[in-house]
């Protein structure tokens, strides 16, 4: 099928410090992520983002060579790209983040080329809930698929705003803790028809290395993490986002069903990201890694489902 797919996110540095290492100034933000995930499956894509002249052309390059379109990205002159800082503990599902500078994204206004207004699948990567908005107006196509990610700093300071953006999406992916913030529910089932009843027909709830589950109206459906040994969790949620997303490009129909195995995908580039110090992993792996783990994983969960890529 290979329909068409858009990221809005950021493209960002990042400098990541573990317990064992110290990645200096590195490429990172959302729409990175998002995109090297969706390059393994499909070459059908753009981005809309916005970097500072800092932001070296090998990264731009490293991006494009996935085969992604970056007509989208804006290049502002004299201005500094959004970077971002943390450090994770001990237990590598926690993080301190050390430093943030907005930069260009404090002023980000979104233009979506032509070309890319009518994508059957959009993808709105972590950014303020106004500028996802202002993004979601410029669409102009039919039977569009919309994928929200979030996160808790919009649900503490711009609920309503995010609350605007929720009803108009088809599907919002989010953690467990986010979803128990944004609903005030204490089970993640009540989490999800809570958030249901603003607007998306679907929801992913992410927990980390016990798995993620997703929601309809009438349906759920869990899914066990990928176990791997954990060196960087950063952009696993993004390269989720992105992998979920290049799955349902390849389907004619988006349902419950095909949301599974946008699941399965998702679940399994994620677990590749995690692997590496940045986007050093998901970045140098191809179809073949990937089918070798798909296997793996739905021999030993026994899972029902025909997943080709």
């Amino acid at each position: 099928m290979n329909k068409k797919i858009l990221v809005i996110g950021t493209l960002a540095f990042d400098s990541i410090h573990t317990p064992s290492l110290n990645s200096g100034v590195i490429l990172g933000g959302a729409a990175t992520y998002i995109s090297f995930a969706i390059s393994k499956i499909s070459n059908n894509f753009g981005i809309v983002s916005v970097v500072g002249d800092d932001f070296p052309l090998e990264y731009l390059n490293r991006i494009k060579s996935t085969g992604a379109d970056i007509s989208g990205v804006e290049i502002i002159k004299n201005k500094k790209s959004f970077f971002w800082s943390g450090r994770y503990h001990v237990d590598i599902n926690k993080r301190t983040t050390l430093d943030t500078k907005l930069g260009v994204l404090e002023n980000f206004n979104p233009i979506i080329p032509k070309k890319f207004k009518d994508s059957n699948i959009v993808v709105l990567g972590n950014l303020h809930p106004s500028v996802q908005n202002k993004s979601i107006n410029q669409l102009s196509g039919k039977n569009q698929f919309l994928i929200l990610d979030t996160m808790n700093f919009w649900m503490d300071n711009n609920l309503e705003d995010l609350n605007q953006v929720i009803s108009k999406v088809n599907l919002i992916s989010i953690n467990d803790e986010e979803a128990y913030l944004l609903t005030k529910e204490r089970s993640l089932e009540n989490c999800a028809h809570k958030i249901i009843k603003k607007g998306p027909q679907y929801v992913i709830i992410k927990k980390g290395e016990l798995g993620a589950e997703l929601y309809s109206k009438d349906e759920k459906f869990s899914l066990p993490s990928f176990r791997v040994e954990p060196i960087d969790p950063t952009g696993a949620g993004d390269t989720f986002a992105g992998g979920l997303a290049a799955c349902l490009s390849e389907i004619r129909k988006v349902d419950f069903n095909s949301l599974k195995k946008g699941l399965i995908l998702g679940t399994i580039l994620a677990s590749f990201t995690v692997e590496g110090l940045g986007t050093s992993s998901i970045e140098k792996i191809v179809k073949k890694n990937i089918i070798e783990r798909l296997e793996i994983f739905i021999n030993k969960n026994k899972i029902d489902l025909t997943l080709s890529i």
